[in-house]
């Protein structure tokens, strides 16, 4: 591959058919569960498990393009990880919006059902990470960004359990809008970090076509 990055990656679209196989499964895991997540939430009235399942279905359709990045050149993959990071901050301050103009029009959720969607998001988010976890120090910033796209959703249905257990407890709306803030603002943390290492791989790979 020449130092420019403009040669696909190759090697490890040809021959690592293990990561290709991790990323069909978490695709298949994150849209197929998002979908079902979606429902639940309109079901359960939570806006917490809205937010958890656009991110599901958004992680799915960002890992396929991820899967379809692996024959691209370097630099076409650091162009795609830059969306993916960009697609990541319009997804949090959307959520974010949304939960405030909800505070003026809170109910509260069914707490039973929003944990019991809580727990099986969990278990689909740590499946779907566990997968990733060996090929997460191995590639570039896609790599990297679908990495934490799943271990951000893991932790992000630890607090909708969370909140559903303080939904049944107290019987307010609150912790369902303050939860859906909080997916929001991990959002927002990875999608810096994807930026950051995306602008900085163009950066480099500019440096090296000019050298």
């Amino acid at each position: 591959m020449s130092d420019c990055g403009c040669e696909a990656d190759t090697t490890r679209a040809g021959t690592d058919p293990a990561y290709r196989r991790a990323l069909w499964m978490v695709v298949i895991l994150n849209v197929g569960f998002g979908l079902l997540e979606l429902v639940g939430g309109f079901v359960a009235g939570s806006q917490a498990l809205k937010a958890d399942s656009l991110d599901f279905i958004g992680d799915g359709s960002i890992t396929l393009v991820g899967l379809f990045a692996l024959g691209w050149a370097a630099v076409a993959r650091s162009r795609v990880a830059l969306v993916q990071g960009i697609f990541l901050a319009s997804l949090g301050l959307g959520v974010i919006g949304f939960a405030a103009w909800r505070a003026f029009h809170a109910i509260p959720p069914e707490a039973e059902l929003m944990g019991g969607i809580g727990i099986a998001a969990l278990v689909v988010n740590v499946s779907a990470a566990l997968i990733l976890a060996r090929f997460r120090d191995q590639g570039d910033a896609t790599s990297r960004a679908i990495w934490l796209f799943s271990r951000n959703d893991a932790l992000a249905n630890v607090a909708v359990i969370a909140a559903a257990a303080l939904v049944g407890w107290t019987g307010q709306a609150w912790p369902d809008l303050v939860v859906a803030g909080v997916i929001a603002l991990l959002f927002l943390h990875s999608a810096y970090g994807i930026i950051r290492d995306a602008r900085r791989e163009l950066a480099e790979h500019a440096t090296r076509a000019r050298a």
